[in-house]
């Protein structure tokens, strides 16, 4: 998009584009980073219905925005709207997660940033990770970008394991992937000597069935990573604790993905302590929750 121009001068505001976006974790963490640095600026929510999204996106500059993280259900449809102004995640996943103003050109640009921070978290998490074989199970959003990180940086075969293989072959077919699909009742295969195993489904969240699956066939050295953040502690993460296995859960990924666009929207990279304070808001706030529907239950 190169017809309007975001905003240079004054305090500079972002948001996140949503619907719903009420659960939206994202400015309490870019709102404690402008703190940290003492930046002058404000990161808010706008909630916008599908049909409204084109004529928000043309609208942002005049609200006073330079830029703009996008959330379900808009992130393929903010991609079509930001053609071809996308970099290569985006083209890849065909979705956008982040807008930025170019500050070359002043064209609005898109990208996705899921999975650097689905792979910096993992790198923070497990220093000088090196594995070779990695199972991703789920065959959704996330599973797109965290199968197109190992692939690209992690340079890691990938076997992707979901109950519809048709879904899961599509979904190979449309990031032009090279992972092997796998069935469920295939798991146990799959997991036999791979160096990380990641669950992208919604399995062992708060309010949904547990991942149940025998963690056996790991090797002692395979790491377990669980997208899933609400608990933190997963069934899937406190079984593979429990087997003395190396586990990271989701939140860091949500911190992490955040970073780049902190960084074209204000000029400046995080670092592991930014990411560590915003997580720590972020713990308190999942713990009040919690003891909260516990009292309401």
């Amino acid at each position: 998009m190169s017809e309007t121009d975001i905003p240079n001068t004054g305090p500079r505001k972002v948001c996140v584009i949503g619907w719903p976006v009420e659960h939206s974790r994202s400015p309490t963490i870019h709102n404690t980073w402008l703190k940290r640095h003492g930046i002058e600026g404000e990161y808010t929510k706008l909630a916008v219905k599908p049909e409204e999204l084109l004529d928000t996106l043309r609208y942002l500059p005049n609200l006073g925005f330079r830029g703009a993280n996008v959330t379900v259900p808009h992130k393929e449809a903010a991609f079509e709207a930001l053609q071809p102004f996308v970099d290569a995640p985006a083209e890849r996943l065909q979705a956008v997660n982040t807008m930025y103003r170019d500050p070359d050109t002043g064209d609005i640009r898109g990208t996705n940033t899921d999975g650097a921070g689905f792979w910096t978290h993992l790198k923070h998490s497990v220093p000088g990770f090196n594995g070779k074989t990695a199972v991703v199970l789920g065959a959704g959003g996330a599973a797109r970008a965290i199968v197109d990180v190992l692939e690209t940086e992690g340079r890691m075969k990938v076997r992707l394991v979901n109950r519809t293989v048709a879904r899961a072959a599509s979904m190979v077919a449309d990031i032009e992937a090279k992972a092997t699909v796998y069935g469920w009742e295939q798991l146990s295969a799959a997991l036999e000597g791979a160096d990380l195993l990641v669950n992208t489904t919604t399995l062992g969240m708060e309010g949904q069935a547990p991942l149940e699956i025998d963690l056996a066939p790991l090797p002692d050295h395979a790491v377990v990573y669980d997208i899933v953040y609400v608990p933190l502690e997963t069934p899937l993460l406190a079984q593979a604790r429990a087997r003395g296995l190396a586990v990271i859960d989701g939140l860091g990924m949500l911190l992490w993905q955040a970073a780049p666009g902190f960084a074209k929207w204000f000029g400046v990279e995080v670092d592991a302590e930014d990411v560590a304070a915003a997580r720590a808001l972020i713990e308190a706030d999942l713990k009040n929750t919690g003891l909260k529907n516990k009292e309401n239950n």
